[in-house]
């Protein structure tokens, strides 16, 4: 069952983050055992009453965001999860709630624990990872680096706190949590804002002015410890901690440094250069010969981009129409994640993608398609038919389906088709709108009105309109997404 949509939604009486009605959790959630705490709240476990389903729900107290940047940043976590959605080594967004005290976001549950922990009670048994070991937790690790840089999304807080394990068994998967320092970035764009913890934290963060490289540093202080038990850093205080990071130089010489290997010494030098514009990407990492030489390999997943855009194939041309409407009304916000995904396909910087851009785009997050398959996503997402996907049309394919949870957003949405404001979108509103988008074929409007006019009065109303939109629930979002004013 997914997140609680209200079918006659009324205004909250008071500002709210979220901008949506106040929730009790407690009629939807059993909230449980305490799993973590944070700056502004705390981690529980809890079961779906409906479903019996376990997750994890991280509850942020208001009382604790003093400032209304802090409020923001609650939005921006959410959205952030939204956006990374179905990726393979990220906690699962569920849902988010408010209530007059707390925002409360529910997620994917993981019961394995942190890999901090495990990594900490190898060293206090004096003993390290294999260097085998160190490939099979990095090699997910630096995986999750490369999608969050090429969908447009800066973690800043890469440290082993911030990867659980999803169980206990052996087959577990290393999942990130807690997006809560992160941002969408853009190309060549600059930040000075010191976040992130001190013994992961990169130079040029603490300078006030870095980029998307400092996510690798982390990964590297990370595979540091991976490889020898502990962080190259240590000091009494964290600003004495801190004021190390800044000026020495890293040990590569005490035990165990001598005996691992050559390959594995490279990649933790090119990962750890203080200056970043040497830094080895992500996709430099995952490219090096000592993580490639490692038995353990990652099979290609079909990525969230894969995914939605085969959800994206299957609708019917008016869908996709409405989509792209939607697409265009949504904030800068909201679209930032996407346009710098679009931007990293759209190599030849043509504002619009080819069939083999596609193609190499996918293949750059993972997935492994013949030609014609990607022909036929292709065809799907150009909805005009001109051969390639335009910036609207591939936010149209791949979004989280925005808005579409809130009614108040659909009716506008129908309006826009409802040219007469009659409360119908009768079959010549239906072609105009279909040729304004360069739809012209004149089977599928016939086709559309069938499947979609179910009191078959030849036309549709506001109720088939909101049925075709939520049609399908593997569309649907996979929580109430926050509107936009």
């Amino acid at each position: 069952m997914g997140c609680f949509i209200s079918k006659d939604p009324k205004k909250p009486s008071k500002k709210t983050i979220l901008e949506k009605p106040f929730m009790d959790i407690r009629k939807l959630y059993i909230l449980g055992e305490k799993l973590g705490e944070g700056q502004f709240g705390i981690t529980r476990k809890c079961v779906e009453r409906s479903t019996d389903t376990t997750y994890a729900c991280k509850t942020i107290l208001k009382k604790n965001l003093k400032k209304e940047e802090d409020e923001q940043a609650v939005k921006r976590e959410i959205r952030i999860m939204k956006h990374l959605s179905g990726q393979p080594n990220i906690v699962e967004f569920k849902c988010a709630y408010e209530d007059k005290n707390a925002v409360h976001i529910v997620m994917e549950f993981c019961g394995g624990g942190e890999l901090f922990k495990k990594i900490e009670a190898l060293s206090d048994a004096g003993k390290f990872y294999s260097e085998k070991d160190a490939v099979e937790i990095i090699r997910p690790i630096v995986n999750v680096v490369k999608n969050c840089h090429f969908m447009g999304v800066m973690h800043r807080d890469l440290k082993p706190e911030n990867f659980l394990l999803s169980s206990n068994g052996e087959d577990a998967v290393l999942k990130a949590i807690d997006f809560g320092c992160s941002v969408f970035i853009e190309e060549g764009e600059v930040y000075q804002n010191r976040v992130g913890s001190a013994y992961y934290v990169a130079p040029e963060v603490l300078k006030g002015k870095y980029g998307k490289e400092a996510d690798i540093w982390s990964a590297g202080i990370i595979l540091y410890i991976l490889l020898c038990g502990k962080p190259p850093y240590e000091a009494e205080t964290e600003e004495e901690l801190l004021k190390e990071v800044l000026r020495d130089q890293i040990d590569y010489k005490s035990k165990p440094w001598p005996s691992i290997s050559v390959k594995a010494q490279h990649l933790v030098k090119k990962m750890l250069t203080k200056n970043p514009k040497e830094r080895f990407s992500a996709a430099d990492v995952l490219e090096h010969p000592w993580m490639k030489d490692g038995e353990a390999s990652d099979k290609p997943i079909d990525g969230v981009v894969l995914s939605r855009l085969k959800e994206f194939r299957h609708m019917n041309k008016f869908k996709k129409v409405a989509l792209k409407v939607s697409a265009a009304n949504l904030s800068e916000e909201e679209i930032k994640g996407l346009k710098t995904l679009f931007t990293n396909i759209d190599t030849d910087k043509s504002g619009t993608i080819t069939l083999q851009e596609l193609k190499t785009g996918l293949t750059r997050l993972g997935s492994k398609l013949t030609k014609s398959e990607v022909e036929e996503l292709m065809k799907a997402a150009d909805v005009d038919g001109n051969g390639t996907i335009d910036i609207d049309e591939f936010i149209s394919a791949t979004m989280h389906r925005y808005k579409l949870d809130r009614d108040d957003h659909l009716y506008k949405l129908f309006q826009h088709f409802d040219k007469d404001n009659d409360g119908h979108i009768t079959k010549e509103e239906l072609e105009m709108a279909m040729k304004e988008y360069g739809v012209k074929d004149e089977g599928s409007i016939k086709e559309i009105i069938t499947e979609v006019d179910t009191d078959n009065d030849g036309r549709i109303n506001f109720d088939e309109f909101r049925t075709m939109m939520r049609s399908d629930s593997s569309l649907l979002p996979q929580g109430e997404l926050l509107p936009v004013n």
